[in-house]
């Protein structure tokens, strides 16, 4: 789905595939075909964009293998465009556990660039013909620890080295691709003004910010200032996911430490924080802030990291950060210019939401994610955007 700003500048919208499970080539092109093609129709658009994930082994496999040829065909054939990728995930993103295991490698690995710079291979041969920018999303470095100066320092300089070769990349393919840098709550680069630091440091020409609206809400970040921040300080928004978190606004009432408590998964990792008096209280995971040994009070409200579908609200006594993404989306593009182009939903949990409302086959997530898809279209045509 396109979208043009009244500065003439194109914004592209697309889901993201690392929703679905699949980790080999012949597995991508079903799921392409079946959600794909299916959340087109549901939509009733001609072109749909995906945001796709590539596990590092298809990645690797892809550079230079004539397979890339049936990708490209695949998505010709379903109506369907590239022009973002998710790189955050390694590989096995939907193993039975997860949890710590998606900030490995991390970026003091050499893996994590090959890997990487693999994907920016790949996104470049996949862009439209008239698209010449791509954006591939990364994760903060690394968790939170164990880390050391060296450890940021070795990351900085691979960083670094990537920029140069993409500069290159660009040289030879006439495709300008961009690695996004995405905070996360937990990690070594949680908050804005941690992204901004770190991008100081590197080239952003070819470096920048994913601005996630889920993990922005986690922390309470205000999206205005968070925007506002960002571009004056001369760091370019390469890429926005759209999602939202659950919210709790009273987590020391019983029923809704029970409601919270069908979201406590084992796959992925659920950070919460607490805003109260004193300020920010962080932990790691759901169940710990429900059942740990020292578990959150519930002296102010809670937001957790669960990526909640966008398009309804959880139900009570819980919500979710709707407003918050609405109000990102509305910092970004109702002003004079547009500050990104590249927007990609991204609500991996559907299949570890409380089982009653879980997709119960493939149309009832084809259904979600078209909802999810149509409900930032919406918000962002509020914003002043114009289909194109």
């Amino acid at each position: 789905m396109r979208f043009t700003h009244h500065d003439g500048t194109r914004i592209h919208l697309a889901y993201c595939t690392n929703v679905h499970p699949a980790e080999d080539l012949d597995g991508l092109l079903r799921q392409l075909r079946t959600f794909g093609g299916g959340v087109r129709a549901e939509l009733g658009v001609e072109r749909l964009g995906v945001g796709l994930w590539l596990p590092a082994p298809l990645a690797a496999h892809l550079v230079a293998h004539p397979d890339l040829g049936r990708l490209r065909a695949t998505l010709a054939a379903c109506g369907l465009e590239v022009v973002t990728l998710n790189a955050f995930p390694y590989q096995r993103f939907h193993a039975d556990i997860v949890k710590h295991a998606v900030y490995h490698p991390d970026w003091t690995d050499e893996r994590r660039w090959d890997y990487t710079l693999d994907c920016a291979r790949v996104l470049a041969r996949l862009l439209p013909e008239d698209v010449a920018r791509g954006s591939i999303s990364t994760l903060p470095l690394a968790w939170r620890e164990p880390w050391s100066a060296a450890q940021r320092g070795h990351a900085v300089d691979s960083m670094r080295q990537l920029s140069k070769r993409l500069a290159t990349l660009a040289e030879d393919t006439g495709k300008e691709i961009r690695v996004a840098v995405e905070p996360e709550p937990g990690c070594v680069v949680e908050t804005i003004d941690e992204a901004i630091d770190l991008l100081s440091e590197v080239d952003t020409d070819h470096i920048g910010l994913c601005l996630d609206t889920c993990h922005l809400a986690v922390g309470f970040e205000d999206p205005h200032d968070a925007v506002r921040r960002t571009t004056a300080a001369g760091v370019p928004i390469v890429k926005t996911q759209a999602s939202t978190a659950l919210h709790a606004a009273e987590p020391a009432h019983q029923d809704t430490r029970d409601a919270l408590d069908r979201y406590a998964e084992d796959r992925f990792l659920h950070q919460v924080r607490e805003r109260g008096p004193a300020g920010i209280t962080a932990l790691d995971d759901l169940a710990d802030a429900l059942h740990g040994d020292r578990p959150l009070r519930g002296d102010g409200p809670w937001r957790v990291h669960f990526h909640v579908p966008i398009h309804r609200r959880p139900e009570p006594p819980l919500g979710s950060t709707q407003d918050d993404l609405d109000t990102t989306l509305h910092a970004l593009f109702a002003g004079p210019a547009a500050l990104t182009d590249h927007v990609e939903v991204e609500t991996y949990t559907w299949s570890v939401l409380p089982e009653h409302q879980r997709p119960r086959d493939d149309a009832d997530l084809i259904a979600g994610l078209a909802g999810e898809l149509g409900w930032v279209a919406q918000s962002m045509r509020r914003a002043g955007l114009e289909p194109s």
